[in-house]
């Protein structure tokens, strides 16, 4: 038995929103900056997370509702999120080496039933994303923006170990959401920052 609520199932389409914008921001900014497959990529990628967040969310208020326990919802959050990430970092690296030729194949043994796996995609393409931006930033002289994007790095881990934990009350519940929410919230400081400043038309190379 989970210990949801409405207010709190309702809370978690925050973060959710959050990272939309983001996702629709650099999707924006840097689509004149990527060859098109890997845009591709990073937009498929930033695509699955947001499907991943509203899936879980939209798993939530159902069982808050007391609607049904539509558990695929929640079962897809982890392979869906890291396969985002994954793709989401992927495409932001081809952006500063758009010559190199890149190939990406990923695979689990069909006896596998562990999570390293899904948490490795995650880990990998949030370091990819975070670096790469703040490559951009300090291109641009937004030095400040570095420590923006780290922290956003720190955070979302810490929001991973908590998912990781046994999540059925509420107050592990709403620890769980306030973390992801602070992420999401520094992701859009650091990428709105970049909007503002010009990121669509400025020339990385």
């Amino acid at each position: 038995m989970y210990e949801f609520t409405v207010p709190m199932a309702l809370f978690d389409f925050v973060p959710v929103i959050l990272f939309a914008v983001s996702g629709v921001l650099l999707q924006r900014d840097l689509y004149n900056k990527m060859p098109k497959y890997a845009f591709a990529c990073f937009a498929a990628g930033t695509v699955n997370i947001f499907m991943a967040g509203f899936l879980k969310a939209l798993w939530k208020l159902l069982y808050a509702l007391g609607a049904c326990d539509f558990a695929v919802f929640n079962t897809m959050f982890l392979p869906l999120q890291s396969l985002g990430f994954l793709l989401a970092g992927l495409g932001i690296v081809i952006m500063f080496f758009p010559k190199k030729k890149a190939a990406l194949a990923v695979a689990a043994p069909p006896v596998f039933k562990g999570t390293f796996v899904f948490i490795g995609m995650m880990v990998a393409g949030l370091g990819a994303v975070c670096a790469c931006l703040s490559v951009v930033a300090a291109r641009m002289k937004k030095k400040g923006l570095i420590v923006v994007f780290a922290l956003c790095f720190v955070v979302y881990m810490g929001m991973g170990y908590l998912g990781s934990r046994d999540s059925s009350s509420a107050a592990a519940n709403w620890l769980e959401q306030g973390v992801n929410t602070l992420g999401q919230l520094l992701l859009l400081l650091g990428v709105g920052s970049l909007h503002k400043a010009g990121l669509r038309d400025f020339k990385l190379s």
